[in-house]
């Protein structure tokens, strides 16, 4: 239980970095899989799904509210340090996608879902570099509906594997809004502020309702995908992995280039490669 929280707040940490994806965070620790078939089947198989995705749940949640507050301070001190330890974190999982195409021939739609995606991911990036206009977070019934879609759409993104549903977030403007949002919940909550808390609910919960609707919409449709065409989606997904540090390196600040800095990046790189795989065992 303890590992599946771990992998859960590595998730979680993916779901806020804009062009880190918390699907490929889940190939990488070798339970996406598993994951998409639990929610798509969370009904039909109530306690095994349940068992299986509350410890990731948790985990997601408590890197979610948690390292919302530290997330800031590591790229403000540690920019390239902290993006590469992300680079290793998705890298780290190759290998075992490698594995999943290991012995089959390798066929025209193959290289074209890989290069497509691959595409998806890069060009995404690139024209997300900055966020757009500030989202209105003000209480009324067509902004609920704009947090439910916005939800719907966010969580649509973050459960495709090389896709960050952060940088569709920031794409759409609301990015820094939510995380200001959780923060000041978190604020409100630990400092008594009934009124706050509850204008942070207005936002965050029916946001949280449409990423919920998202999440089953999206996995059913990629669980069809990985039953139909499996040598196709995990190219797909080979696609994304390689993109996702092109990504990374578009959408951030490394801050200042020194020989230390270098460095000491390789560790952090080392240290993400190194709790991938020991996480997807």
């Amino acid at each position: 239980m303890i590992k599946n929280i771990l992998k859960g707040a590595v998730i979680g940490l993916a779901n806020i970095i804009p062009g880190v994806s918390g699907g490929t965070m889940a190939v990488s620790m070798g339970i996406y899989d598993k994951l998409i078939h639990c929610v798509t089947h969370i009904f039909s198989e109530f306690k095994k799904s349940v068992a299986f995705l509350m410890p990731i749940i948790i985990g997601a949640g408590l890197a979610l509210v948690g390292l919302s507050f530290v997330i800031d301070s590591a790229f403000s001190h540690f920019p390239m340090q902290t993006n590469f330890l992300f680079i290793g974190l998705i890298l780290g999982g190759l290998p075992m996608v490698i594995r999943e195409v290991k012995g089959n021939s390798v066929k025209p739609a193959h290289v074209i879902a890989c290069l497509l995606f691959f595409a998806l991911v890069t060009g995404l990036a690139a024209i997300g570099e900055r966020e757009g206009a500030g989202a209105d977070l003000s209480l009324n019934f067509v902004n609920i509906l704009k947090f439910l879609g916005v939800g719907m759409i966010a969580s649509g993104t973050m459960i495709i594997p090389g896709v960050s549903g952060s940088m569709v977030l920031m794409l759409m403007g609301y990015y820094n809004a939510i995380i200001s949002t959780i923060k000041n919940l978190v604020t409100a909550l630990t400092g008594g502020d009934f009124a706050g808390v509850l204008q942070c609910c207005g936002v965050l919960v029916p946001m949280g309702i449409g990423i919920i609707v998202g999440i089953f919409g999206i996995a059913k449709i990629v669980e069809l995908i990985f039953e139909k065409w499996p040598l196709v989606a995990y190219w797909a997904i080979i696609g994304l992995i390689v993109a996702s540090p092109i990504a990374i390196v578009l959408m951030s600040n490394m801050g200042k280039i020194t020989v230390l800095a270098v460095l000491t990046s390789i560790v952090t790189f080392a240290a993400g490669f190194f709790a991938a795989r020991k996480l997807g065992e």
